[in-house]
Parts: structure tokens; sequence; C-alpha cells
């Protein structure tokens, strides 16, 4: 197996991508439809309209109109998609949700064609969403693209390239005393090369006690241009985060526990996770007389210093907690190398492979102690003696060989179709000295899998006029996943059975009102087996392979450009997930779940949002949120109620500058949004009310 992972190193070394962005949009012009485009579903740049699954492009016009600065306020008007912000990340952190499955490590991240996480977990945290060109978000998985690392669905964010973004500097402040700085702009060409440099810095802080995040980053973007149509670029990119991390609200029976003070935190005085990311990749975009060559490489290492606790009974005073201080260190290759064959008459072609290589190792210990309620007294983390030494080294080698093709037999007609050979490979040492018990335990594992994975797809044009049209899809896709590794320090040695996922898709979109109007509904069924869940063993939290659920759902998109700059979006959906043959183990009673509904799934999400964002003048958004009621757990007994949110922002743009303020959950809800899968039944709430007041300098 690692013989041939070698081989395909070899190979991908041989080509490197470029994903091409469109056109730039500016500060104050609409994009228009001929400069829609997307690159995660196709590798190319391909009409997005065209693609048989369903996708969302959201600008970078359209976060700087909104003043969306966070993941969630980002994704808010994407049909079927909902962002918690925070979790066990830490509160810079985010767990989003697709097609109602939620679970950390199901959906691919992406920034710049790199997985942000490399083959374990998205590194959400460290994501910047500054200087940012558009996201792309794809529903559903992506088996042939991206194989093994998606699952649900992809988040593609792109920034700006060289000679393309705005150039400007910016700064805000907001409540409970946050402050924010950014600044990107073009330096001059050397050695022929374009050259860009984003620099931005967030200090956050929160109502909740002890929670707060700083967060610097720096990107720098080169570009140079080839004779004969190709381009070679690198990146670097370096962030640096500290955070306190916020405690989730555990739960009591069909509640959370009443007991528990809104905004307490009961980590210790010390906690902190706090990941430092280094990271640098490169390519080209080479034509040929058949085509396109293109790819990418890139290597980062991530190192993470934790200390935190969660509280295991509410029931008794003090309350007991069991935490960990650890350091985790995670190195991540990515290659990529892949042709595109454009000579084909009706037909694209592409044919590639890629490689994907992790390791991982967590050293620390677990810490137990006691708190007060309110949080009055929490200890110093560093020096409670833990009561285990664990190490966990991890290791992943993640190969493909695919192949892509879209075939237009007709101008009506689009058909396309992908397969995908994966070939994985994990290994896993682990030992751990349990201080009381006296025992030392160690042990390794490893598994090796070739499997194959697939989509198919159609788009039919129904009506066309000009610009306007009615498109019909469908698609089917076949995805597998290697079990999720978490880095905890329960120093499991067995590698968990892969999962795996069918879905059907089916869909229409259209534009209308020369592209003033449009609309996408569509609906899909899917079904997950062999899952990963988060679960407690002896009290400890650990991960374990347990039966099968099905997802079904109706997702509607609708955007409409009226005159006078006037932009109205609206996004709703409605999501069946429920559990099949699933059973559980609860206070060691085994429970049959088949027919329950999955737990922190609504049945219903929806938005709805309007921006006036004129050149110069007065310029103002205002958006709603309504997120239905939720079971708590899986036996379905704690039932959370529906809640709506909203926000708004007014501002004043001039030639070069813009000032505006900004306001999140103005109605200020702390509704529990996700699930910790660290802390046994425990919740973290809808993060506050939130004000920024900023001012940007365009120069």
């Amino acid at each position: 197996m690692r013989h041939v992972i070698a081989t395909l190193t070899i190979l991908a070394a041989a080509g490197i991508t470029l994903p091409r962005a469109a056109e730039p949009d500016t500060p104050v012009d609409t994009p228009t439809p001929e400069e829609r485009v997307e690159v995660t579903a196709t590798k190319y740049p391909d009409d997005p309209d065209k693609i048989p699954q369903s996708m969302t492009v959201v600008s970078g016009k359209d976060l700087r109109d909104r003043g969306a600065v966070d993941l969630r306020s980002a994704l808010a008007m994407v049909a079927g998609v909902d962002v918690a912000p925070g979790g066990d990340g830490g509160p810079a952190s985010a767990v989003p949700e697709m097609w109602g499955f939620r679970e950390f490590d199901a959906y691919l991240l992406l920034v710049d064609g790199v997985p942000w996480g490399g083959a374990f977990n998205p590194q959400v945290s460290t994501l910047s969403l500054v200087d940012v060109d558009r996201i792309e978000i794809l529903r559903g998985a992506a088996p042939v693209m991206y194989g093994a690392t998606s699952f649900i669905g992809v988040i593609h964010v792109i920034h700006a390239h060289p000679g393309q973004g705005q150039k400007g500097v910016g700064a805000a402040v907001g409540s409970h005393g946050s402050v924010a700085v950014g600044a990107s702009f073009d330096l001059p060409d050397w050695a022929g090369f374009q050259s860009r440099l984003t620099v931005d810095g967030e200090n956050r802080e929160y109502p909740d006690d002890r929670t707060s995040f700083l967060r610097g980053h720096l990107n720098w973007r080169n570009l140079r241009s080839l004779s004969g149509g190709g381009n070679v670029f690198f990146n670097l990119d370096g962030v640096y985060l500290d955070q306190e991390p916020a405690s989730p609200v555990p739960r009591v029976g069909a509640q959370l526990a009443q007991n528990v003070p809104l905004d307490t935190n009961y980590n210790p005085s010390d906690s902190k996770l706090d990941p430092r990311r280094a990271a640098v990749s490169g390519g080209f975009s080479l034509p040929k007389s058949y085509g396109v060559w293109s790819g990418i490489l890139s290597y980062a290492h991530t190192s993470d210093s934790a200390i935190r606790g969660f509280v295991t009974d509410t029931t008794v005073t003090p309350f007991p907690v069991t935490g960990s201080n650890s350091e985790t260190k995670l190195d991540e290759i990515y290659l990529d190398a892949h042709v595109e064959f454009t000579k084909i008459k009706k037909t694209q072609v592409l044919v590639g492979v890629d490689y994907l290589y992790g390791r991982g190792q967590v050293q620390g210990g677990e810490i137990n102690y006691t708190i007060a309620p309110d949080g009055s007294n929490p200890p110093d983390g560093a020096a409670i003696a833990p009561d285990t030494d664990a190490n966990i080294e991890d290791t992943r080698n993640f190969g493909g060989l695919y192949g892509y093709a879209a075939w237009t037999p007709a101008a009506r007609w689009r058909l396309e179709g992908g397969l995908r050979l994966n070939l994985t490979d994990e290994s896993r040492d682990t030992a751990v000295t349990d201080f009381p018990a006296g025992t030392f335990e160690s042990g390794s594992d490893s598994v090796s899998e070739t499997r194959l994975g697939g989509s198919a797809g159609v788009t039919f044009t129904a009506w066309s006029r000009g610009v306007d049209d009615v498109r019909i899809y469908g698609d089917y896709r076949n995805a597998y996943k290697p079990a999720a590794m978490d880095f905890g320090l329960e120093a499991e040695e067995e590698i968990l059975d892969p999962e795996t996922s069918e879905s059907f898709e089916v869909g229409v979109r259209s534009a209308l009102m020369n592209r003033k109007l449009e609309m996408e509904l569509s609906a899909f069924d899917m079904e997950l087996h062999n899952l990963v869940v988060a679960t407690q063993i002896g009290g400890q939290p650990v991960l374990e392979n347990v039966g099968a659920m099905r997802f079904r759902g109706v997702e509607l998109e609708v955007q409409s450009r009226l005159p006078h700059d006037l932009v109205v979006r609206a996004a709703g959906s409605y999501h069946d997930a429920k559990f099949l043959d699933y059973q559980q183990d609860f206070g060691g009673v085994l429970t049959q779940l088949e027919g329950n509904r999955q737990e922190m799934t609504p049945i219903w999400l929806a938005g709805a949002g309007v921006i006036y964002a004129p050149p110069k003048g007065f310029i103002a958004h205002i958006d709603g949120a309504f997120t239905g009621s939720r079971y708590l757990n899986k036996r379905n007994t704690a039932l959370a109620p529906q809640f709506s949110n909203w926000g708004m922002g007014v501002g004043w743009r001039g030639d070069r500058w813009e000032v505006r303020v900004d306001g999140t959950n103005l109605n200020d809800r702390r509704d529990p949004v996700s699930e910790s899968e660290l802390g046994d039944a425990s919740y973290y709430l809808l993060e506050a009310r939130r004000v920024w007041v900023s001012f940007n300098w365009r120069f």
C-alpha cells in the first residue's frame, strides 16, 4: 500500500493546480451573470448553473455589503446550511450543518484549493475571511474530486489573487471591548511575480466568563504569468491564535441544567486552546496542445496547546470536572495533479491523481478537579497533577486516482460522471499510564483500504431565452470516509470502520427577468452507514461505529436584484434526519433508536435578508433567521424550542471610504446550537448580541 502511495506522490509532482478565479468584483458593482464561476465541483472554471448538484457561490462583495466577518454570517443565506459558532474548537471556531448532518469532520474545508486541516479535522478556528473573493458551498459529497475527505459537503474559501482584489485598510471596535484590524494590498512586482499581502488581527471578547480569542493572520500570495498563457504561484499563510474557551451547558434530564448561571465558565483559570499554523503552497497551470496541466502542492504544520475541563455532574456540589492538559502537533501534505482535456468535441474530460498525508501526535494527561456552581473558584490547570499520561500517534496516507467527464450531446443536455479509486492507509500507536490504578497499557493498529467511489449527474435546460433559463438536474453520489480521529486522550488504539454514504438529489434552478430573479429548489435522500459517533464509556468520551442514518430534505434559495441597488435573498429548508438500524448503550441498557430524529437537527430552517448597497451614500442591510425545534438527545426526550434571531447594519459609503455599524443576534437569543463531542450531554449556546463599528479606507 505504501509503495502505491509513493507512486502517486511521484505522479502528483508532475503538475500543480491553481483555482482560476472569475474577474474580480469591485467595491460598488454588482457582478454580472457571466462572471459567475465555480472550481470546487469540477477543478476547472465552470458555470455553477450547469452543475447537477446544489451549489451556492457567495461573492466577496456580498460579504462586504452585509458586514459578514465570520462563517455563520457569511453563510446565513445559503439554503440548508446552519453554522453554530464556537464549539469544542474554541470561540474562534464553528460547527457547520449541511443536509441536516452536523459532525466536526463530515465536511471538507478548502482554502484556495488546499484542504484546511488535511487528513484529520477542518481547522475552522484558523480561517480568515479578510480579502475573500468568493466562497463556494457544495452540498452533498464530492466523492470524485476529493474522495475520503468530503462526506456531506464542501466549503471552499477563495481569496483574491494578486492584482485583482481591493486595496485598503480597516479597523473595527465591538461589543465587550473587541477590536479588529486588517489590510490587503498589492506589493511591487518582483522577479516577474505579482504579489499581494493580507495582514489582519482580531481580539474578540465575550460576555461569557473568561472567554475570548486573539488571532493574528498573515497571507502572502504570489502569481507569475508564463509565456503561452500559463502561470505559476506560491502562497505563505500563518496564523497565531490564543483562545480562552467557553464552557458548554450540561443537560439534566429533558432540559439544560437550571443551576448553571448563564455564561458561567468551568474551565481552569489558565484554560487555553492555542493553535499555531504555518502553511506554504505552490503550483502551476500549464496549457498544452491537448488541454491544461494543473496541480498544487502544500505543506502545513500546526501545534496546539490545550487546557480545559467539562462538568460531569451538576447534581452534586461542588461540581466534578474532568479535563485535559495536552499538546498536539499535526503535519499535513497535499498534492494534486490533473489534466483537463479541452480539444474533445462537446466533452470536457479531467483525469488526475492526488495524495493527502497527515501525521498527528498528542501527548498529555487527564486532570480532575471540582468547582463551585457559579465557577468562582477555578483552579490552575497546569498545577493539577494528571491522573494519566497518554501518547497517541496517528499517520494517514490518502491517495486517489480519479477521472471525470462532462458531455454536452445537445444544447439542452449535459451529462457528467466520474469515478475514483481511493487508496487509504492508516496506522496508530497508543500508550497510556494510569497513575491511580498503577497500570500501563499500549497498543497499535493499522488499516489499509482500497475502495471505489463515484458520481453521475444530468442537467436539462427546459427553457431558455437570452440569459434567462430553467434547468432541471439530478445526481447520484457514492462516498467513503475513514473514521474520525479526534486526538483525545482516551488512547484508543483501534481504528474504526470507515463510514459510507449513498445519496440522490434532484433539483430545478431558474434565472428570470434578465437574471434579476434567481431560484433553486432541490430535494435529496442520503443514507449513511458505519457512522462514527461520540459516546461515553466509563465516564470518558470515546468514538465508536454505530448503525445507519437516513437524511431527506428539501431546500430552497431565492435571490432578486431590484432597482435602486436593492437585493433581496431568502432561503429555507426542510430536513428529515432519522436513525435507521441504530443501537446505543444508555446506562447499561442497549436501546434501539430506529425512527428517532437525529439530535440537534431542526426540521425547519429559514432566513431572509435585504441589502441596500449603492455605489455611494447611505447603505443598509437587515436579515433574520428561524431555527426550528430540535431534540437535544438521541432518545428524543429533551426538546429544545424553536427560535428566531435577527441582525442589521447601516453605514455611509464615500469615494474611497466606508463607515458602518453592524449587529448580529440583536434580540440576544442564547439557545443551544451545537452539542459538545468531548463533554457528555453538554451544549454550546448561540453567541450573545454583538455590535461592530468599522471604518474602511480603499487606496
